[in-house]
């Protein structure tokens, strides 16, 4: 195993030592208008250390985001190629994530075989809307729904410990294809707490455990994430470069958040989504207010 964990850093370090690194950093300065890449080493390390952390917490209970785009931010990454390359690492980890899942059992693909599609569909329709609509008018209405779902969560102590999930019949899935459309086009429009809306909806509609609701969450999760991930790469807005790299330090935080949380359950995967629900409810809060 410690082989195996520092593989992915002397992969990242040497990526970046590179000559052809060098000259390619100055098209990339030229190209987008960013000094970010001079003495990229350190700043690299950093990314990979917050994807890693980002992908952990976002293959239990979602919210890996608010870890990551901050850290591209930081360290002088604009915007566009902020979220195109945060997509692209996370996509990265995200499959592992849900591969993971579905290897244990954790994920009911007859029940979501036409949820998928759906999720794609409403990703596709969320990223247009994003260039036509403004989303300040969510702020507010997410913000409430996130800490009701929270509040919920810890009033409600058995929520979620045991799965009660029996039968798949024609009502559940039409009922997760809605889900799944509804959080696939709010997930390209706007984003924060997909994956605790996700894992909720599942939980007190579907009675599965947290387990089970994680592992069927990301499967809705990841099919979101790669739908608009390949808008973001049409667009030109993913810089591989440091993408790359990040993204093998995000499979690793994945595999060691997926197989914790199958491991053990509940009670691991519960304290995490309560704490990024409420992180995601304060970010919202700033956002809205600052």
């Amino acid at each position: 195993m410690g082989a195996l964990s520092s593989l992915p850093l002397a992969l990242c370090y040497n990526y970046f030592r590179y000559e052809d690194f060098r000259e390619a950093s100055l098209v990339v300065e030229d190209k987008y208008g960013y000094k970010g890449r001079n003495n990229m080493d350190y700043k690299l390390l950093f990314l990979c250390a917050a994807g890693f952390v980002g992908a952990f917490v976002d293959s239990v209970a979602g919210g890996g985001g608010l870890v990551t785009i901050p850290a591209y931010l930081l360290v002088g990454v604009p915007p566009h190629l902020a979220l195109g390359t945060n997509k692209f690492a996370a996509t990265m980890g995200s499959f592992i994530s849900t591969r993971g899942y579905a290897k244990s059992s954790m994920v009911n693909f007859r029940l979501l075989r036409v949820a998928v599609p759906m999720t794609a569909l409403g990703a596709i329709l969320g990223v247009q809307a994003v260039l036509k609509v403004p989303q300040d008018f969510l702020y507010p209405l997410v913000s409430v729904a996130i800490l009701l779902v929270a509040l919920y969560t810890v009033f409600k102590k058995d929520l979620g410990k045991i799965n009660g999930f029996t039968t798949i019949t024609k009502k559940k899935v039409i009922f997760v294809s809605l889900v799944g459309f509804t959080l696939g086009f709010y997930d390209g429009f706007f984003g924060p707490g997909t994956g605790s809306f996700l894992i909720f909806i599942f939980i007190k509609f579907l009675k599965f455990d947290f387990t089970h609701a994680s592992g069927n969450a990301k499967l809705i999760n990841f099919t979101s994430n790669f739908t608009s991930l390949i808008t973001f790469a049409l667009a030109g807005k993913i810089d591989y470069l440091i993408g790359i790299p990040i993204g093998i330090f995000m499979i690793l935080g994945s595999i060691l958040g997926t197989n914790l949380a199958i491991k053990n359950g509940a009670k691991f995967i519960k304290p995490i989504f309560l704490l990024m629900s409420f992180v995601i409810f304060g970010k919202l809060i700033m956002d809205m207010f600052f």
